[in-house]
Formats: C-alpha cells, structure tokens, sequence
C-alpha cells in the first residue's frame, strides 16, 4: 500500500445506467483475479433496518446487490447474502422489507448469521467473540455499504457495516470496543471489494435516523479504507475524525490519505456537504449505559420502555435540551 496508490472508481448513476455502473465497478476491481470459478461468493449489505419508512435511506439498494450476485453467478458456484439480527428486526424481516427476498430468484443464498454456525475468535480488545464459520472460511467476501454519517463512529462505510457479520443480536453490549474492534474484524474478515451505495445516502442522525440525501452515485475499490475515506470527502466530512477508519489503516490494511488515493471519476461534479451525525448527551449516555446487559436488556430490548423514553428524549431535543457532548 505504501509504494502504489489505492484506487476508487465514481460514478454517477440512474435507473438507465445501474446495471452497467456496478459491472463497470467490478471490472475496475479485476474481480475476476478474486472469484475463481467455482467458488463461494459471500456478500454482506448493509440491512439495519427493517422499518418500511426507514429502509431506502438505511439500506443498501437492492439492485446494486441483484446485478452483482448476477455477475458473480456467471464464475461462482454459490453466492450468499448475510446479515445479522439486530435488537428490533430479524435478519429475516430486513431482507425481506428491503426486497432482498428476490435474489432467491437467481439462485443466491440468504443467511442470517445470528442462526449461522459460530466459532469463537479472540477478536482484541474484546475478547473471545463469536463469529459466523461462513466469514471464517476464506470465501471471497464482498461489502456493500451506505455513504452515511453515524452518531456514534461519525461515517458507517465499508469498515462498519461489519459490524453486521457480529451474529449477536445484542453486540450493542460490545460498544465499548467498537472503533478498535472495527479494525480488528476488518483484519479477520478480509473484504476484498467494497461497492458504496450513494444513490440515497443520508446525513445528520444516521445511520437510520438521520435524512435522506440523494447523490445518485456508486464508488468502489479493494481497499476499503480508501473507499471510506473517499466517501467522506465527497460528503464534506472529516476523515481524521472517523477512529475507526484511521485504526484500520495504522494496522497496514489500507490508506486514507487523499495523496494516496487515486480517483477515477468526477470528484467535483458529485461532492456534497453533509450535515454531520451529532453526538449528544443522550446518546452518548445510551452508549454508554449499554456495556451494562441489563440495561440493554430491561431497557433498550423492551420498546414499551424504549419508545415512551425515545419520545421524551425527541421532545428535549426540539429545545435543544440534550444536544451538546
């Protein structure tokens, strides 16, 4: 990484032109040097939400992912989609409400890796930690995030969404490790090709609370880091903000600086400014309150607690009561 710049490819994109941007994508990336024929294929999207009104602006396209798996089904013998559960959806009900259900069509396979065969991996500086054996098993691994602030990492790219292949439902409980296990589990997952979704980004309170933010673009690369940090500067933010970006590029797995970064697209035609993801006193005390399993359990799992608390928390922040560090 240090003697050859990292390259990402940008591209505008519209209903017409998806097909071929994402192929053109996977062509930039010499995908074929990475998916033998007849190999296995795991792609993880970003699925966080399975609210009907949320998921556009949460979630990864679901065309992006089609056109991919269809690509890679012309070498691989076997494709999976992965996702984990999370503390108010199944993996199951995130599929299915972002129309990922579809891809069964094709013969892809969908996975939620909470119910998936686990093995334990010393994941610092966490712990043991379980993990899915499926990532654990050197398959070409493939990411798809959203370009989106985050309250709490302050960008979710390629580096957070997996975050998702952690199959516990509650790993909010390991929050107190995140940037750092970030970088960790970019090193034990290995994601050979990142393809970023900004047709519908989203800024302010992401990564499912925040706006939507069409910039009708796709950028993608086989370093992550490069990917994510290109995706924070067309959004106007900062890079040396986002720990966890920075972490993984101090463990040599990519680079995030601009000089190091070649871009093959029209940067300017496409840069926006983001309102950034603001962490105020309640979330930054939710953060911190959830390392304690029974909060998370009695409070955060339980929405007729939850919901009530959320509203009062809206309400004070209409007056400006709890923002602020």
């Amino acid at each position: 990484m240090a003697n050859e710049k990292s390259r990402v490819i940008l591209r505008g994109v519209n209903d017409q032109t998806l097909r071929d941007r994402v192929r053109e994508c996977m062509e930039f990336c010499d995908w074929r040097s990475l998916v033998a024929v007849g190999s296995t294929v795991v792609v993880k999207p970003n699925l966080c939400t399975a609210v009907p009104e949320k998921w556009e602006m949460s979630n990864t396209d679901p065309r992006i992912c089609h056109v991919l798996c269809e690509l890679l089904l012309e070498r691989a013998a076997k494709v999976y989609v992965v996702e984990s559960d999370g503390l108010r959806q199944t993996a199951w009900e995130a599929f299915e409400v972002s129309g990922y259900n579809k891809l069964r069509e094709i013969g892809v396979e969908l996975v939620n890796l909470t119910e998936a065969e686990q093995v334990e991996v010393n994941v610092p500086p966490a712990g043991k930690v379980r993990l899915p054996k499926l990532m654990m098993q050197g398959h070409t691994f493939i990411t798809l995030p959203v370009l989106k602030t985050h309250a709490l990492t302050y960008f979710t790219g390629s580096i957070k969404n997996q975050w998702g292949c952690v199959p516990q439902y509650d790993r909010i409980l390991l929050h107190q490790y995140l940037n750092p296990m970030l970088a960790e589990l970019h090193g034990i997952f290995k994601p050979q090709i990142s393809i970023m979704d900004g047709i519908i980004a989203m800024e302010g309170r992401g990564p499912a609370n925040g706006k939507p933010r069409r910039m009708d673009l796709i950028l993608a690369g086989r370093d992550s880091v490069a990917v994510d940090a290109t995706g924070m500067r067309l959004a106007s933010l900062e890079v040396e903000r986002c720990k966890h970006v920075l972490l993984t590029a101090e463990k040599g797995l990519g680079t995030w600086r601009d000089a190091e970064i070649t871009i093959d697209g029209d940067f300017a035609a496409h840069a926006a400014h983001f309102e950034p993801a603001i962490l105020d006193r309640a979330i930054a005390a939710m953060d911190y309150m959830s390392r304690y399993r029974w909060f998370v359990k009695y409070m955060l799992e339980k929405n007729f607690v939850f919901y009530p608390v959320r509203a009062v928390v809206q309400m004070l922040r209409r007056v400006g009561v709890v923002e602020g560090g």
